[in-house]
Order: C-alpha cells, then sequence, then structure tokens
C-alpha cells in the first residue's frame, strides 16, 4: 500500500536518455492533484535543461493511468480565482511537455479519463495496453471538458473529438488507436517491450533533427498553408546546415550507416 511519504511522482533514467516518469497516487487512480500538477512541472522543468535526454517516457503506477482532475480536492474550493489557476497550471504542466526537445510518449495501462485523457493527446506518442479505455467524462458531471477538448481536437478529427466530449462514453484502445488518440495498441503483458520498441527506434535518430522538427511540427499546425510552408522551409534549410543531416546525407550517398556517434 502506498505510504504518504511515497513520491507523487517516480522518476527513472535509463542511462541512455530515456527517462520514465510515473504518476504515483494508485489508491487515487493517479489523480491531478495540485501537488501531483507542482510535481510535474518541476520535473519537466529540470529535464527541458538537460541535454542527455532522449524520450520521455509518462506512465502510470496501478490499475490507472490517470482519472483526470482530483475532484474531491476541485469540490473543496468552490472558487472562480481558485478553479481558474487551476486550470491554467494544468495547460503550463500540458505546453511544457510540447515544449520539450524530445518525443514524449504515453504509456498507457489502464484508465485515461477526463485531463488523463488530455495527458494521452498532449504527448506527442501514445502506446497503449489493449485493456485500457479512454473517456472525457466530465460532461456526466455537468462539466464539459473544455480544456481536454483542446488537446483531444489535435489528435482527433472534429466529429470524433466533439462525440467523445459531448457523450462523455468511453472508447476502447483499439477504438482511441482507430480514431488516433494513440499510436499503437499491445497485449497488457507486452505493454513495456512495445513502448521500447517505439522509443529505440528514436534512439537511433539525431536528438538535434528531433529537437528541430518537433518545434516546427506544432508551429506550422497553427499556421495557415503559405505561412507553414515558409516556416518549414527556413526550418529544413537550417537543418540541413546541421552536422547530423550533412553526416546522415553523406552516409546515404557512400552507402553506408551515418556516424552519429
Amino acid at each position: 500500500m502506498l505510504s504518504t511519504n511515497d513520491p507523487l511522482l517516480l522518476r527513472h533514467d535509463d542511462g541512455r536518455g530515456v527517462t520514465t516518469l510515473t504518476l504515483n497516487r494508485p489508491q487515487a487512480f493517479n489523480a491531478l492533484s495540485e501537488d501531483m500538477l507542482a510535481a510535474l512541472q518541476c520535473e519537466l522543468d529540470r529535464l527541458s535543461a538537460d541535454p542527455l535526454l532522449r524520450v520521455l517516457v509518462i506512465a502510470g503506477a496501478g490499475k490507472a493511468f490517470c482519472a483526470g482532475h482530483d475532484l474531491k480536492e476541485m469540490r473543496a474550493q468552490p472558487s472562480l480565482d481558485y478553479y481558474r489557476s487551476l486550470f491554467n497550471r494544468c495547460g503550463r504542466v500540458m505546453m511544457a511537455l510540447q515544449k520539450l526537445p524530445v518525443p514524449v510518449i504515453a504509456k498507457v495501462q489502464g484508465l485515461a479519463t477526463a485531463a488523463g485523457c488530455q495527458l494521452v493527446a498532449q504527448c506527442d506518442l501514445a502506446v497503449a495496453s489493449e485493456t485500457a479505455r479512454f473517456a472525457v467524462s466530465g460532461v456526466n458531471l455537468g462539466l464539459f471538458c473544455s480544456t481536454p477538448g483542446v488537446a483531444l481536437s489535435r489528435n482527433l478529427s472534429r466529429k470524433a473529438a466533439f462525440e467523445m466530449l459531448a457523450t462523455g462514453e468511453f472508447i476502447s484502445a483499439q477504438e482511441a488507436h482507430a480514431k488516433g488518440l494513440v499510436n499503437r495498441v499491445a497485449p497488457a503483458d507486452a505493454l513495456d517491450a512495445a513502448v521500447q520498441v517505439l522509443y529505440e527506434s528514436i534512439l537511433r535518430k539525431p536528438r538535434e533533427a528531433l529537437a528541430i522538427g518537433k518545434a516546427l511540427f506544432y508551429r506550422q499546425l497553427e499556421s495557415g498553408l503559405e505561412a507553414a510552408y515558409i516556416d518549414a522551409a527556413q526550418t529544413m534549410a537550417c537543418n540541413m546546415m546541421d552536422s547530423s543531416a550533412l553526416e546522415g546525407v553523406q552516409a546515404f550517398i557512400d552507402k553506408r550507416r551515418p556516424n552519429w556517434c
């Protein structure tokens, strides 16, 4: 059983640049309490300055990935200023994930609801157990999941996202995959291996190229088509001047593996 002295967030570094942050409130389905959000923000701030970081994995302890905000905590403080501060704080955590210069993978072993589903959608990539389930179910309590809808609508088609938001109904891992919320689905006992297959592929790529590409990927989504092409052309030109790209292209010409060590 989790004691009050156990950390809300567990961190594991594998020594190769892969860091796993595990939400550690299994008895509360890893709800995003104020303290949990603060712990996440603190670790993300640290990681953003780590030049050795290559991949971040977000996981959950216990049966649930994350059940969203802590409703008991929210109900105990019925104040507009409090709610505004809470949701803005959560938004800053979500933006910090996007601003990290490395791919972020959600490892979803169980339930992901409301802001927990938002967390999955906000990660760059997601791998789910075939037993995982997803919902933005606030509407069932009279609270439309507006902030989760920001991330959800940027992953799913508009109609698919709004259906989830308006009905609060659960979807399976297979449905989440079909709708674009997760990248891959694996048997529960093979989830770790499926996540590893994904990040091993990423580790074989140059960090700088991925950092440049991730920043452009999200930036151009918010631009008009012409502005997006102009930005992408400039980004690719700068990327091409990077030593990793020059080496990669030369290796292709020489029919050998690139030397990115």
